[in-house]
């Protein structure tokens, strides 16, 4: 939608000019309706519609039709704010339209009834008649003839005139009411004046005041009520109005024989007599009236209700108020109930083009609980206010549902055409009836929709859209303008499929900008025929009140079987013009108003009618072709900046469909630009021409083509992979200007360009991937081969498995591999690394220098699994590489085996896949690497015979024994075993000492005894650089020992390591042991003789005497 061409039609603001819009074709000229419901006529505020011509003039000429004069015949009308145009329909089958005032009123004796009325115009701005199917005669909708006895016994003329007065003052006289004619009779019968003569009570009591006693010597009845049945009801009298004839009368008729007659053809005529009987002339004369009472009540239609006798002409002023009762209780109700329910119904509140006629709302039939009334060529349509009891029951009465806020119809496959109302007030959330009503009136319903919101005036606008032009509905759409959203009141419409069953299933919603507030979006919508080509309806809904009071309107596409949920244009008051406020109250559009065979929409506002022009819809089609087709970096067929390349050609053309009807000159004004996507510092391809400026102008016409040749040029590149990309991209040179560019259709072209994969086939290679791994865990054979580890026990008990040996300073585990690609180039190589948890990826390094690169993105240290990439994009057929993958044991997984497995593949189909695996699988023993030591400080002890006196008994010197053992490597030791043999029982079991405690880094632990050994067996772990200490106390056994004939007695303990055989760790030793002497001396208790002590002293200075001798001998010899 243009909307920087908008012609803005003004009016009145007082008189709410641009209420509603319509677009109408008649005369043979196109219009736009306008409808102004605050206009005044006269003294009266009716409201009125206006014709604006739709030409090529700036400034539109309105004329007013002036509807607000027209009246109702025989009506006494209140046109005072009745509010027409308040709804304006438009039928273009017959060029017509109708034009509602649904707050009209008449008069009904003294009360008002807002009925409502529309107006038909036709093709020639004519009226035609008026709608008006709530409207009802008034009860006191009556002719009433008088039929007065003028002869010469009636007496005293005045009381008779008097009676007439009052009497007539008591009727509702006027157009739709009361119509009095007065007849005077006596001999003859005289015509005092007509039913239409008079339109007013005061006019009316004039001309009685005027009328004369006439006279006569005869008292001729019957001749008087014929002449009344004949003459006064035919001149003036209205056919469907009530016929009442009151006879007046002071004696018998001289015409008695004929009285019979004119007295039955007057009831053949629905004419209700009613007879008064003045006896004055009786008793006056003293006359026995019977005879006469006879003749007056034969002459009533009913003798008890129609009859009345006053004993003289004074006493008429006494019956005035009983007549008026009886008269005026000949009102009616109408036969289905909707006398009174139709009172205040507004018909015309809202109005649709049906079939047949026209279909109204009334709100405020039945006590506001509305209705839906039909006029067609045969009559009105009631129904029964019994058809709505079921679905607007009535204890929900006092809601005032406003049934027939808004009316419409659809066409389903299932039921042909339905009828659709909206109450919007229904249970305070809304309701939406769809129903069936026929000629007769009868109304069936056959679905209601409901609201969800209290408040939110749910049914207040309804829209039903054939959305592929089938004849069918596809689409209901319910407006709920009032929906509060976010804290502010934003509106919302609701979407209805219709299937092909009949239902009406629910289909999402349509709603305002995120950024409006107070909105009320839904509070008028309208279809418009396909804007954009694509063959499907669009929609149009206004929000009056979006941007404080401003307003605005908003455009959805259609789309298959449904309404596009995002809008397309948000045209917003301010960008037609500042003045504008509540801009799309009203919203319609259906034909080409400017002659360019384009839809255009017609938008109301307060005081101003908007029309905004449709721009024509283009795509424009995009190609690129490339010579040649493929990139081939191997055949470098031109020089570029010194460096040879490859030259291509890349052709684009640009060509323009026109969607929609093209307007002079019919050419489209584009701008374009056109480039590789190589965003790299080196990009692999290069226009060969920079110079010309991007981007680039052109003009071009429908169904012609524009086509340019782009040369440039490709380096050599690694990546061979991922093809080129040429973009071409489109747009309009001005937003503002001709033609638009179908939403739908893209504006930009992106092209591949692949590189030639270098194999026989051009769509796929055949490689043929070799992997060959192998690891540097050392088998029992090398591990063993070294001299100093070949009496290791592990060395001396040979095994044939096949498990690795892991040395105890190893921190690595590397896994040679080769890779080769033995067939046709291979893309997108990859190599999948997996290994067990006990080994963390280190490294991956290539062995020699190669052309060939391998890649592994950083990942998950923790991850088990990695990726690499080989040689992107590819790896050349028979290449081959060299690499070391490096993994370090885990400090926190220890297990007994290792496993890595190789896996390469790539975007071809292997010739053989079997050699694409390698699994590395070992199970492992572990070199321990334990250093077992003993406590160095020397236990000694000396026992003498006196500490047989001092202690007690069980109690002896302590003594305190120590070891640790270490673990001096990097992997855990599990499943250690410590031993100590303690050898300290005599023959007959009495042991030498006891030990007290043996601890583990301070942890005491119980000791057992087995026969003639203390044995203390224990399963020790060791993380690695750990160490434990073990601890032995104990005391000596003095008993035993006094009682063992020794001087020095050494007592050995032994302690030793051992690992279980299932631990996955060697030791260098079998049973590591480390012993501990216990030292003990003991003195005996005996005397040395006297004589013992002189022999020795005497025999020790002999041989002391035989030693100096020889001494002197060998001396003398030498010298």
């Amino acid at each position: 939608i243009d909307t920087r061409h908008a012609k803005i039609i003004k009016g009145s603001t007082e008189a709410q000019f641009g209420y509603t819009v319509q677009q109408h074709e008649a005369d043979g000229h196109k219009w736009l309706l306008v409808g102004a419901p605050f206009e005044s006529s006269g003294e009266h505020q009716t409201g009125d519609v206006y014709r604006c011509p739709l030409d090529s003039k700036p400034a539109a000429n309105c004329t007013r039709l002036h509807l607000g004069k027209i009246s109702l015949n025989n009506v006494s009308e209140r046109k005072e704010k009745m509010r027409l145009g308040m709804t304006l329909t438009s039928n273009p089958k017959d060029n017509s339209f109708v034009a509602c005032g649904p707050l009209w009123s008449y008069e009904c004796g003294s009360s008002y009834y807002s009925t409502g009325i529309c107006s038909r115009v036709n093709s020639s701005f004519n009226f035609t008649h008026s709608i008006a199917p709530a409207f009802q005669r008034c009860e006191t909708y009556m002719d009433i003839v008088i039929v007065l006895d003028g002869s010469n016994s009636i007496y005293p003329w005045y009381e008779v005139q008097d009676f007439l007065i009052n009497v007539l003052q008591k009727f509702y006289i006027g157009p739709g009411q009361i119509q009095v004619g007065v007849v005077q009779y006596g001999a003859r019968v005289m015509n005092e004046f007509r039913l239409d003569d008079f339109r007013t009570v005061e006019e009316v009591v004039e001309a009685a005041k005027n009328i004369d006693q006439r006279g006569g010597e005869e008292t001729r009845t019957a001749l008087a009520i014929s002449e009344a049945r004949y003459s006064a009801f035919k001149h003036g009298g209205r056919p469907d109005a009530k016929k009442v004839m009151i006879v007046i009368t002071d004696g018998e008729s001289h015409d008695s024989p004929n009285l019979r007659k004119a007295v039955e053809e007057s009831e053949k005529d629905n004419i209700t007599l009613y007879g008064i009987a003045v006896l004055g002339y009786y008793n006056r004369r003293g006359i026995n009236p019977e005879a006469f009472l006879r003749e007056i009540k034969f002459i009533a239609t009913d003798p008890e209700e129609h009859f009345f006798s006053v004993t003289d002409e004074s006493a008429l002023k006494d019956i005035v108020d009983a007549l008026g009762e009886k008269i005026f209780s000949l009102e009616g109700t109408n036969q289905n109930g909707t006398a009174f329910g139709l009172q205040m119904s507004q018909a015309g509140f809202s109005s649709h083009i049906v079939e047949d006629g026209i279909l109204v709302g009334a709100v405020g039939a039945y006590d506001w609980n509305g209705a839906v009334l039909m006029e067609t060529r045969h009559g009105k349509v009631i129904p029964a206010k019994s058809s709505y009891m079921k679905e607007f029951p009535e204890e929900l009465k006092n809601h005032g549902a406003y049934l027939g806020y808004m009316v419409s119809s659809v066409v389903s496959a299932q039921h042909g055409q339905l009828y659709v109302a909206g109450a919007p007030r229904f249970n305070h959330t809304g309701k939406v009836i769809i129903f069936t009503l026929t000629n007769s009136g009868n109304l069936t319903i056959l679905y209601s929709l409901y609201g969800q919101q209290i408040g939110s005036y749910y049914g207040s606008q309804l829209a039903p859209i054939d959305l592929d032009y089938d004849g069918l509905t596809d689409l209901l759409l319910v407006g709920a303008p009032m929906y509060f959203y976010n804290g502010w009141e934003k509106g919302r419409v609701y979407i209805y499929t219709i299937n092909l069953q009949g239902s009406f299933i629910p289909d999402g919603t349509l709603g305002p900008s995120e950024k409006s507030h107070d909105s009320r979006f839904g509070a008028a919508m309208s279809t418009l025929p396909d804007l954009n080509g694509d063959g499907f309806t669009e929609l149009v809904v206004g929000a009056p009140l979006e941007d404080n009071h401003r307003g605005a309107i908003y455009l959805f596409y259609g789309k298959q079987n449904s309404i596009q949920p995002k809008y397309k244009q948000r045209i917003a008051a301010g960008d037609i013009s500042p003045g504008l406020r509540y801009f799309g109250r009203s919203v319609h559009g259906m034909m080409d108003v400017n002659g360019d065979a384009l839809i255009d929409l017609s938008v109301g506002s307060l005081g101003a009618a908007v029309l905004l022009w449709s721009r024509s819809v283009v795509r424009v089609g995009i190609s690129i072709y490339f010579e040649p087709s493929k990139i081939n970096v191997f055949n470098k067929d031109c020089n570029r900046g010194g460096r040879e390349v490859s030259c291509m050609l890349a052709t684009v053309c640009l060509n323009v469909t026109a969607r929609t009807p093209m307007t002079d000159p019919k050419t489209v004004a584009l701008r374009y630009s056109f480039g590789f996507e190589e965003r790299r510092y080196f990009p692999r391809a290069v226009l060969d021409s920079t110079e010309d400026p991007q981007p680039r102008d052109v003009t071009l016409r429908p169904d012609s083509d524009y086509c340019l040749q782009v040369h440039f040029h490709v380096h050599e590149v690694t990546d061979y992979t991922r093809p080129l990309i040429f973009t071409v991209n489109i747009g309009l040179q001005s937003a503002d200007e001709g033609p638009v560019l179908d939403d739908g259709w893209p504006t930009s072209l992106q092209s591949e360009l692949p590189f030639w994969n270098g194999c026989d086939n051009d769509d796929q290679c055949i490689p043929n991937l070799v992997l060959q791994s192998t690891s540097d865990l050392l088998d029992r054979r090398q591990f063993c081969g070294r001299r100093e580890r070949s009496l290791w026990p592990v060395c001396v008990h040979q095994r044939t498995s096949g498990e690795r040996l892991v040395e105890a300073s190893r921190r690595k585990v590397l896994v040679e591999t080769r890779l080769e690609n033995q067939g046709e180039n291979s893309y997108g190589t990859i190599l999948h690394i997996t290994h067990s948890p006990n080994l963390q990826f280190s490294s991956l390094v290539l062995k020699a220098p190669s052309d060939i690169a391998i890649e592994c993105p950083n990942s998950d240290d923790t991850s088990l699994n990695r990726t690499c990439n080989v040689s992107a994009p590819f790896m050349r057929s028979h290449a081959q590489v060299y690499f070391r993958l490096e993994f370090e044991f885990s400090r926190s997984v220890f297990l007994n085996f290792v496993q890595v497995t190789l896996k390469v593949s790539s975007e071809g189909e292997e010739m053989s896949p079997e050699d694409n695996i390698n699994d590395i699988y070992h199970n492992l023993k572990y070199e321990a690497d334990i250093l077992f030591t003993r406590g160095s400080s020397p236990s000694r002890f000396e026992i003498k015979p006196e500490l047989d006196q001092s202690l007690n008994v069980g109690t002896g010197p302590p003594f305190n024994l120590s070891y640790q053992i270490q673990n001096l490597g990097m992997f855990p030791v599990s499943e250690l075993l410590f031993t100590l043999n303690i050898f300290a029982v005599t023959r007959n079991a009495n042991t030498l000492l006891r030990l007290s405690d043996l601890g583990i880094d301070q942890v005491r632990l119980c000791l057992q005894i087995f026969q003639s050994i203390y044995f203390s067996p224990k399963q020790i772990s060791l993380p690695p650089q750990a160490d434990i200490s073990i601890t032995t106390t104990g005391w000596l056994n003095l008993q035993t020992l006094f009682a063992v004939k020794f001087k020095r007695l050494d007592l050995v303990l032994t302690a030793a390591v051992e690992l279980s055989p299932s631990s996955p760790m060697f030791l260098h030793e079998e049973r590591p042991m480390r012993h501990i002497i216990l030292e003990i001396r003991k003195e005996d208790d005996y005397r040395i003789p006297v004589w013992v002590i002189v022999g020795s002293t005497l025999g020790g200075l002999q041989l002391l005497a035989l030693l100096i001798l020889a001494l002197w001998k060998v001396w003398d010899g030498v010298y």
